[in-house]
């Protein structure tokens, strides 16, 4: 969704000194440019950045071409919202500031003291706006009552904003700051762009820099045949490969994959598949199969990033196994047959948590209870000959499924917050 991205807004706005307010006036323009999270790299298939770096193009070359405007200044700003990263997103903010800058150098010379650059930290005052004109945010009169209230003392410093972050999470039981990290926080991620121009009486013509244009952006119509129409945001994609760590250590290499659909749903599955033998000391440790589930996400972790908190489930399961340590072994199913000749077979609900412990890594803990059912035989090993003993039918209730899973997140957005991925 939109507010996956990150955007650079444009304000090119006037300012002169009142000693020639009566002889000078400003030139005005602005546009919103925006970047995938996390990134700082210009993308012009994002929503309206074709039109919007035409804009930015036309009216640079204008003030180049016409003496009678002079660029002064160029400043950036940039910011975070509350539960953002501060000093990563100050690295954030000066890459994008410095692309900003380059790009905009090929229009013509940009000297250092053209350029600045400032990093606002979080902008309280910015989400005290948003919130305000908001009519739909949850406890409205006591949020905005203690955001005005960090407004008026915003000065206490990091300690005291950190404070003010962990007492706004507890507001009103979480529900204002669940609903603003979903529709206010990404508005605050932003860095904004002002460009003060001068003109000038008695102008000299300068030499007019040619200016550089994409072949994307030749392909374009000009300003005035553009109407501003916001692009369709991408779409997020959240998506998981993940191995069960338990698994691993008893040398049974497995890999599952999750995918989340919407509304708090996922479906995943998960295969295992372990082959040992040494026949020479009767030593079997023989099992594959797998199983797939859906999964409900609950609680307010999940809310603010899809496959992260408390989840629920239900899951079914197939699989097969010859385990013998050099006494008497046990066979799943029909000696020689397929894998659904020879399968045990469960089901049940289950119930875990995942937490995230790097940007793309999480931690899921799972435990799974149903029943577990399917035939198996009892052996001997003798000589070169594995003597039947018994024909059983298992008939299992109780924990059927437990992991220990570490999980790779994957997919557009699909980062996880304050852990070091950017705003």
């Amino acid at each position: 969704m939109w507010r996956r991205c990150i955007y650079m807004m444009f304000a090119v706005a006037a300012a002169w000194p009142a000693a020639t307010e009566a002889q000078t006036h400003g030139v005005k323009d602005s546009v919103r440019i925006y970047f995938r999270q996390g990134r700082s790299t210009l993308d012009l298939s994002i929503r309206n950045n074709q039109a919007a770096l035409r804009r930015i193009a036309d009216s640079l070359s204008t003030s180049y071409a016409d003496s009678m405007y002079r660029l002064e200044k160029i400043r950036v700003e940039g910011g975070a919202s509350p539960e953002g990263s501060i000093p990563l997103n100050r690295k954030l903010s000066e890459r994008r500031a410095e692309t900003l800058f380059e790009y905009l150098s090929q229009y013509g010379e940009l000297p250092d003291s053209l350029t600045v650059f400032h990093f606002i930290g979080r902008d309280w005052e910015g989400l005290l706006r948003l919130a305000e004109a908001d009519r739909e945010l949850p406890d409205r009169e006591e949020t905005l009552g203690f955001l005005r209230e960090v407004v008026r003392d915003s000065h206490g410093g990091e300690r005291a904003e950190a404070r003010n972050v962990e007492r706004l999470a507890r507001l009103a039981g979480g529900r204002p700051y669940r609903y603003m990290y979903r529709k206010l926080f990404p508005e605050l991620r932003a860095s904004r762009l002002h460009l003060w121009y001068r003109k000038v009486w008695n102008p000299v013509k300068v030499p007019v820099p040619a200016p550089f244009v994409t072949p994307a952006m030749a392909e374009m119509p000009r300003r005035a045949d553009v109407p501003y129409r916001p692009v369709p945001p991408e779409r997020p994609f959240y998506m998981a490969v993940k191995t069960n760590l338990l698994y691993d250590a008893l040398l049974v290499p497995n890999v599952g994959v999750e995918f989340y659909l919407k509304d708090g749903w996922s479906i995943g599955a998960d295969w295992m598949y372990g082959w040992w033998k040494k026949d020479r000391i009767h030593w079997y440790w023989r099992t594959y199969g797998g199983d797939i589930y859906a999964r409900r996400w609950l609680g307010k972790a999940a809310e603010e990033k899809p496959l992260t908190g408390h989840h629920l489930g239900v899951y079914a399961q197939v699989l097969t196994y010859d385990f013998e340590t050099g006494g008497r072994g046990y066979l799943g199913g029909e000696p020689g047959g397929t894998l659904f000749d020879r399968a045990s077979f469960a089901g049940g609900v289950e119930y875990g948590y995942s937490l995230p412990i790097k940007p793309r890594l999480n931690l899921d803990f799972t435990i799974g209870i149903g029943y577990l059912g399917g035939k198996y035989y009892e052996y001997i090993p003798m000589d070169e000959c594995y003597v039947w003993q018994e024909t059983k039918m298992r008939h299992w209730f109780g924990p059927t499924k437990l992991e220990v899973s570490l999980v790779w997140l994957l997919g557009r957005g699909n980062v996880n917050k304050g852990k070091g991925g950017g705003r």
